[in-house]
């Protein structure tokens, strides 16, 4: 049998914190949202800076980056666009046939997702919605939109929307069975930036013909 390192002991606190701070992150954002849906229209858009800031803080001073060492030196925050109401919805889970997504992964084997539904989003179209069906379950939603890998557009592989075991989860809607989506949190996987992580990318069902242009971008400078 190996023996543990230091460095291994390190490195789960380092990503433990990480997620702890993303966790609180998405907690203020979901009161923000909850403020708006009260009259405080401003209080979503502030929590989107927010949002903007934190991640852009961490990216740049976390021991969990997922930026390549090379590219530290240079970063200046992540390419995010302004917060924009009319990419905010809620949305009903419907059914849809039973499907099982095996991602395999470097650290972790392969992963299990079954789609547990889609959404139809209004001016997008419909979206698979998942569920991680191994320890510690977990919504997943990612979507790639007609600017993916295009310059100065979105990543190539598409980015999430909602990843609940991480932390990146907007609630529910107010209605049952429905979900939050807000298309100005979208954010890029770990490997838009460090190809060394394995990261479930958005499948045909999470792929939409239309241009998403909000969250935040890739212009593959990092």
């Amino acid at each position: 049998m190996t023996e543990t390192t230091a460095d291994s002991a390190q490195y789960a606190i380092d990503v433990a914190d990480w997620r702890r701070r993303i966790h609180a992150l998405y907690r203020e954002v979901r009161a923000a949202g909850e403020r708006a849906e009260a009259g405080d229209e401003a209080a979503i858009e502030a929590a989107h800076d927010l949002w903007r800031r934190t991640r852009d803080d961490v990216f740049a001073t976390h021991p969990s980056t997922p930026l390549l060492p090379d590219d530290r030196p240079g970063f200046t925050g992540l390419p995010t666009t302004p917060y924009d109401p009319a990419w905010r919805f809620e949305v009903e889970i419907q059914p849809a046939e039973a499907h099982r997504m095996i991602v395999p992964t470097g650290t972790d084997g392969d992963v299990p997702f079954d789609r547990i539904g889609l959404v139809d989003v209004p001016g997008v179209g419909r979206l698979d919605v998942w569920r991680l069906a191994s320890y510690g379950g977990g919504i997943f939603v990612p979507v790639k939109d007609a600017l993916a890998g295009k310059p100065g557009g979105t990543y190539g592989g598409g980015r999430y929307l909602i990843d609940t075991v991480k932390g990146a989860d907007l609630g529910a809607g107010a209605a049952a069975r429905s979900l939050v989506l807000d298309f100005n949190f979208a954010y890029n996987p770990s490997c838009a930036y460090d190809p060394a992580w394995a990261c479930p990318l958005a499948q045909p069902g999470n792929t939409v013909p239309v241009e998403i242009p909000v969250g935040e971008r890739y212009d593959g400078a990092y």
